[in-house]
């Protein structure tokens, strides 16, 4: 699909917004879009003593970052164990599934309880949203991988360690990189939610929250649109490395 042909949703959108807010006329309810984008084209403008749009994304990105590198420093390698055993699935399974299905949001209050005000609540529901996706699709990923291959590196001699790391892993890559994005998708709504938390002083989810409670509904939206841009840009990254590293995947099909 050519890249053009993508934006023309977009255009309707931004058309319809347009004349919607005309008809509307009420900035509170729906802003004018000339309002929204002024303040997505000037991202370095303080906003009403909060910081500007560009200072919350970097704190919002690097709070990602760091739950999403813990979440994956503890998935992938269990995934794998998870993954090779059966008898470590079996024995374990029961408790993933209880807890894969609460919503990281639900964690809120043991987080501030466990954690207390700062960064290390934001942190752990950064981590207990994205574990979860990584987790399943690296154990997947290894239980699909082919006997054939397994056999094959044992007659040739090789030890459990060489075919971890030289059979199951590198079959398993797509697999787990698929979690990856998954996982750092499921990060990003996640960071946002915490940063909601009473005690945040920086942050996209701060930022929406606080230009709320100012009545500053054109801020609100150009803190969700910095989101959603972050996001799809991000996306984009995991899908180029997917195309350039596990395009092998398709043709093994």
């Amino acid at each position: 699909m050519k890249w053009y042909f993508k934006l023309i949703l977009p255009a309707l959108f931004i058309i319809g917004w347009a004349i919607l807010a005309n008809l509307i006329n009420n900035a509170y309810i729906l802003p004018p879009v000339e309002s929204v984008l002024a303040i997505l084209v000037t991202p370095f403008a303080d906003m009403f003593s909060f910081g500007s749009l560009a200072e919350n994304s970097l704190v919002s990105i690097y709070r990602v970052s760091l739950g999403f590198i813990i979440a994956s420093v503890i998935a992938v390698p269990l995934g794998i164990l998870l993954g090779r055993y059966h008898v470590l699935e079996e024995f374990s399974d029961g408790m993933i599934q209880i807890l894969r299905p609460i919503p990281p949001i639900a964690w809120v209050p043991l987080s501030l309880a466990w954690f207390g005000l700062g960064l290390g609540a934001i942190e752990f529901i950064i981590v207990i949203g994205c574990i979860f996706p990584i987790l399943a699709n690296t154990i997947e990923g290894v239980k699909r991988v082919r006997k054939s291959w397994i056999e094959t590196a044992r007659i040739y001699q090789a030890n459990e360690v060489q075919v971890l790391t030289r059979v199951i892993v590198p079959a398993a890559g797509p697999a787990i990189w698929s979690g990856l994005r998954v996982g750092f998708g499921i990060a990003w709504m996640s960071v946002v939610a915490a940063e909601m938390l009473p005690g945040t002083t920086a942050g996209l989810g701060y930022l929406i929250m606080q230009t709320y409670n100012w009545g500053q509904i054109p801020s609100v939206i150009a803190g969700m649109i910095a989101i959603g841009i972050i996001g799809i840009v991000m996306d984009q990254f995991f899908q180029y490395v997917q195309k350039k590293k596990f395009g092998w995947e398709a043709l093994d099909k």
